[in-house]
């Protein structure tokens, strides 16, 4: 079993956020990539875009659906991961890695705060 990461929250939209002092790592969950299956195509925000909480900032394309990536918190957009534009399948092999979608500067790093931990996006996934 993976180990727990305390650092690491998540949304109901199924994005994970890896808080460093103010900045925060947003991508995919791996639940995500799997519901989606290949991914062919991925869209990001433009560098310095200011996003507000919830607000659909990227999108991702597979071979089944496309679908939207949501802020998970209020930010600007500082740094973008373009390594994912290029080989859109590095979300499906590493998705809580390698294959982040883009950076935040939080207008207000407590708000990382209220997304779920571990245990409870575990527990919001056996709901679906």
């Amino acid at each position: 079993m993976a180990k727990k990461d305390s650092d690491k929250r998540y949304t109901k939209d199924h994005e994970w956020v890896v808080l460093d002092g103010d900045i925060a790592t947003v991508g995919i969950t791996d639940h995500a990539q799997d519901q989606l299956g290949d991914l062919v195509h991925i869209e990001l925000p433009e560098l310095e875009r200011a996003v507000s909480e919830a607000e659909a900032c990227a999108v991702v394309e597979s071979v089944k659906a496309a679908s939207d990536v949501y802020a998970p918190l209020a930010g600007k957009v500082v740094e973008i991961n373009e390594t994912i534009t290029e080989d859109p399948s590095i979300v499906n092999s590493d998705p809580e890695g390698e294959g982040w979608f883009f950076r935040l500067e939080l207008d207000d790093p407590d708000t990382f705060e209220t997304l779920l931990d571990q245990d409870a996006y575990d527990e919001f996934l056996e709901t679906l």
